[in-house]
């Protein structure tokens, strides 16, 4: 997995937090088919259920940028590891996603919609609501950003859509090395990149999971962790699906402390 533990920040908050990309930093990584990713991606496309396009709306143009990026036979959800989405600067909406394995969301119903639509059910999202319309315009500069999100779960599976997959429960023991154990960091790298000749942004979407032990290798990630975890709200946990985990974490994550 490569995710900096610096992106977990305490107190935690949904906000956009994005930031500029570095003139070398990429948008896709090439899809490794003999990964447990490829297999979840083309389950999902083999059953037609990977892209989705409102009416009326040309793809094209994001493919052909697809396309230059290396994804041959215009099959980018079997080409990378990211899964995407358009972003339609001048009407605000988001009218084609090719999306494999989302986290507890359906892309289905977020066809058509405005970003602050998609992140109106965010728990403790106001500020994020809100600030969507300046997200949207600073997107539609033509620049290049990134930002990352973090969860944990007790699923090993990439594909965590609500209606093809259920939540897996947490844990069922009381020993915190043992929950820990059976946990894994969730993280996603996005990335915005600009459709030259479009009022359009392609949205990247990679999803990295590593089991929770193999992610926490030092004191400063387990504070950083610890404190972010411990400061999410009760709505957060709850959206989050935490709010049963959050206990034995934060015993297992102050093991690293040596109090």
């Amino acid at each position: 997995m490569n995710f900096d533990f610096r992106h977990i920040t305490a107190p935690f908050r949904m906000q956009p937090g994005l930031q500029r990309m570095a003139p070398v930093a990429g948008h896709v990584t090439p899809l490794d088919t003999s990964s447990a990713l490829y297999a979840e991606k083309l389950a999902v496309h083999a059953a037609g259920r990977s892209r989705l396009c409102l009416q009326g709306f040309d793809p094209g143009p994001a493919l052909d940028v697809l396309k230059a990026l290396g994804a041959h036979d215009g099959l980018p959800e079997l080409a990378f590891e990211e899964d995407f989405a358009v972003l339609d600067t001048a009407a605000g909406t988001v009218p084609w996603l090719c999306v494999c394995v989302p986290s507890h969301w359906a892309p289905e119903e977020k066809l058509g919609l405005s970003l602050a639509a998609i992140h109106a059910p965010v728990a403790g999202g106001a500020n994020l609501v809100a600030a969507m319309p300046a997200v949207t315009r600073l997107l539609a500069r033509g620049e290049p950003w990134e930002r990352f999100v973090w969860t944990l779960t007790p699923s090993s599976r990439y594909d965590q859509h609500p209606q093809r997959h259920p939540r897996a429960p947490w844990p069922a023991t009381g020993d915190a090395a043992a929950f820990a154990a059976q946990c894994f960091l969730r993280a996603e790298r996005q990335t915005f990149l600009p459709v030259p000749g479009h009022a359009q942004v392609l949205f990247t979407i990679r999803v990295m999971l590593q089991p929770l032990v193999q992610a926490v290798r030092e004191a400063s990630q387990a504070q950083r962790l610890r404190d972010a975890l411990a400061s999410m709200s009760p709505e957060v946990l709850a959206y989050k699906g935490l709010a049963a985990a959050r206990a034995p974490l934060l015993a297992w994550l102050q093991t690293f402390s040596g109090d």
